[in-house]
């Protein structure tokens, strides 16, 4: 009798697994914290990271459906005299290094006048590293939780 109903679960289980497949040699799809999230125009990931990382400056341009973010120029109160301005871009839809590109100015006081001056490319990649590991983790949390 045992040995009946364990042959009737296995058949039962095997035809519920073979009911899920499309019977073209397709994979299963799954939705578990996939790396191309899209319900805005890009990245979910980059984008809410891009956010994270920016959210002590202020925003001039939000544009979620064309994966851009301007912010306004933003003086430390310990620096006011140096301000920076900062330009995300977000180019595709999967979280991936190259869907990401980021620009900053920056700009000094002297005599009363903002003058444009140069801005490390070290700055520039920095601010990418901490955007994709925000990304990262967020993708990893979507997962795990």
């Amino acid at each position: 009798m045992l040995r009946q109903f364990r042959s009737a679960s296995l058949i039962a289980l095997a035809a519920a697994m073979l009911a899920g497949c499309g019977g073209r040699n397709e994979r299963p799809k799954t939705d578990l914290a996939a790396s191309r999230v899209t319900t805005i125009g890009v990245n979910a990931y980059l984008w809410r990271a891009s956010l994270d990382a920016l959210s002590f400056m202020p925003m001039a341009q939000v544009d979620s459906n064309g994966g851009v973010i301007v912010t306004d120029w933003y003086s430390t109160p310990t620096n006011p005299s140096e301000r920076m301005k900062v330009t995300v871009t977000i180019i595709d839809q999967d979280l991936r290094a190259d869907a990401l590109r980021v620009a900053a100015s920056r700009q000094l006081l002297a005599n009363g006048q903002w003058i444009d001056a140069t801005v490390q490319a070290a700055t520039v990649q920095k601010l990418e590293d901490v955007i994709l590991a925000k990304a990262r983790d967020l993708r990893r949390s979507a997962i795990s939780g």
